[in-house]
């Protein structure tokens, strides 16, 4: 499913026009990442929950020269599915 695909079934579900379910949308991932940017966690019970980890600096390979990179520490964005949604896609 894409961005789009979501407008206009939420457009549709909830009997408003696309640029209203655009701008619900936008405010939705908006306040996802406002919230994961200053360190808290998005939960939405049986759904699942955004939170950021961290990952540590490594060792790695430049995968054309064989030469060992060092790889910067660095805090990812991570999904944790809910009950119901695991139970859902079972």
């Amino acid at each position: 499913m894409t961005k789009e695909d979501l407008v206009n079934r939420i457009a549709k579900e909830a009997k408003v026009t696309k640029a209203q379910a655009n701008k619900a949308v936008r405010a939705f991932f908006d306040g996802v990442t406002g919230s994961l940017k200053r360190g808290r966690k998005v939960s939405f019970v049986g759904f699942g929950t955004f939170s950021i980890a961290r990952r540590k600096a490594r060792m790695g390979r430049n995968p054309q020269t064989g030469a060992p990179i060092r790889i910067a520490a660095s805090k990812v964005p991570k999904f944790k599915a809910g009950k119901q949604l695991k139970d859902a896609v079972k």
